[in-house]
C-alpha cells in the first residue's frame, strides 16, 4: 500500500508542473485561423452599477477574437493595484493566440505567463522564437459585470480555444479613467493590450492535456485512499 502512495504522489507532482503542456495534435477550431474582427461603431457612454460602485464603459470598436489561451489571471477587486483603483469590473486578463502561430509545433518551448497586467512570453529555442509572431498575441483585459459571463471566465484553462465578442473599450468612474485600450495589433509596451467590454464568452474546445487528466485523476485516487484509510474500521494488529 505505501509503495501505491508513493507512486500516486509522484504522478500527482508531475502531472501538476506539466499540466498546461499544449497538447501535440491540436485540432484548431477553423475560426482560430482568422485575425480578430473589429469594426469601428462607437455607442454612448454605458452606465454600469456593480459592487455599491458607478462605473462608465466607453465601447469604441465592436470586436470579436477566436484565441487559444496560453495564459490567464483573475482578478480580486479587493487586492493590490484593483483595491487602489477601486476597479471591480476586471474580471480576467486572458492572454491569447491565433492564426499560424497557434499552429506552431514548437508551442510547448515557448513559456508564457501573466503578470498583473500583462503577458509575457520567452524561449531559449531559436526555432521556436522564428515560428512565433507578436502580432498574432493578445493580453485581454476583460470587463462585465454580469454574472453569467463572469463565471465562463472563471472556468477557463490553458489550452481552451475560446471565442469573445464585446467592445474595445475605456472605462472608469467618478474617480477618473481606469483604462484605456489598444484598437491595433502592432503595438508593443505599456497600453499595448485590449480591453473588452465582454458580450459573450464561450469555450468552443477544451485544452486536451493528457497531463491536466492525469493529475485529476491521480488526485482523485490520493483523496480516496486517504478517506478510506481514515473511515475505515480500525483493526488491531495480532502479536505473533
Amino acid at each position: 500500500m505505501k509503495i501505491l502512495v508513493w507512486a500516486l504522489v509522484l504522478i500527482c507532482l508531475l502531472s501538476f508542473f506539466q499540466r498546461d503542456r499544449f497538447a501535440s495534435d491540436i485540432q484548431l477550431d477553423a475560426r482560430l485561423l482568422q485575425e480578430p474582427l473589429q469594426q469601428p461603431q462607437s455607442l454612448e457612454r454605458k452606465q454600469i452599477q456593480f459592487k455599491d460602485r458607478q462605473y462608465y464603459v466607453d465601447r469604441k470598436f465592436r470586436y470579436e477574437l477566436y484565441g487559444l489561451v496560453v495564459s490567464f489571471r483573475e482578478h480580486d477587486g479587493d487586492q493590490m493595484l484593483h483595491k487602489s483603483w477601486g476597479d471591480h469590473l476586471n474580471v480576467a486578463d486572458i492572454c491569447v493566440i491565433w492564426s499560424d502561430t497557434a499552429q506552431s509545433p514548437f508551442l510547448n518551448q515557448l513559456d508564457f505567463w501573466n503578470g498583473q497586467f500583462t503577458c509575457n512570453v520567452k524561449t531559449r529555442s531559436s526555432e521556436a522564437w522564428a515560428s512565433f509572431d507578436m502580432q498574432q498575441l493578445s493580453n485581454n483585459h476583460l470587463i462585465s459585470a454580469n454574472p453569467y459571463i463572469r463565471d465562463q471566465i472563471s472556468k477557463v484553462s490553458i489550452g481552451d480555444q475560446i471565442v469573445i465578442k464585446g467592445w474595445l473599450s475605456e472605462y472608469g468612474h467618478e474617480q477618473g479613467l481606469i483604462r484605456g485600450t489598444s484598437v491595433t495589433r502592432d503595438d508593443t509596451g505599456n497600453g499595448a493590450c485590449e480591453t473588452i467590454y465582454v458580450e459573450q464568452f464561450q469555450v468552443l474546445r477544451q485544452g486536451q492535456s493528457i497531463w491536466r487528466k492525469v493529475f485529476y485523476a491521480s488526485a482523485a485516487l490520493l483523496m480516496a485512499l486517504g478517506l478510506w484509510y481514515f473511515f475505515s474500521p480500525y483493526k488491531p494488529r495480532r502479536k505473533k
